[in-house]
């Protein structure tokens, strides 16, 4: 499914809530998909079962998944919808790499450029004004 960095200061669970993270938002993983189950993914990846569970309360914590007892774990279907909180944070993080990038000479253009690409790669952006 993906690949961990276990030499990555970034703890395992974190590295593996921003993947499943990605997925999620690329739409490999589509609303109501089960993820593989603790046990599953935890053979898969060779890691401890206590490290895709903490994942796992994580991602639902923030709303990307839910789970059913004795069924599993499923992408939700909210994640869709604009968490203001969230948004705001993200964008303040943003003018704060954007900042950074600028200041170490990356122009405009590049960046409009690297917007450009990012949004196509999404399949023509999303809008959500």
């Amino acid at each position: 499914m993906f690949d961990l960095d276990v030499r990555s200061r970034k703890p395992i669970y974190e590295q593996l809530v921003e993947k499943l993270k990605e997925l999620i938002m690329n739409d490999v993983l589509k609303v109501d998909d089960q993820l593989p189950s603790v046990r599953t993914l935890a053979q898969q990846l060779t890691i401890n079962p206590n490290t895709i569970q903490k994942a796992y309360r994580e991602l639902e914590t923030q709303g990307y998944i839910y789970s059913l007892k004795g069924k599993g774990s499923f992408v939700n279907a909210t994640v869709k919808s604009v968490n203001i909180e969230k948004l705001e944070k993200v964008k303040k993080e943003l003018v704060r790499l954007l900042t950074e990038a600028m200041y170490l000479g990356v122009s405009s253009q590049e960046l409009e450029r690297l917007i450009a690409d990012i949004e196509s790669s999404l399949g023509g952006g999303r809008s959500n004004d």
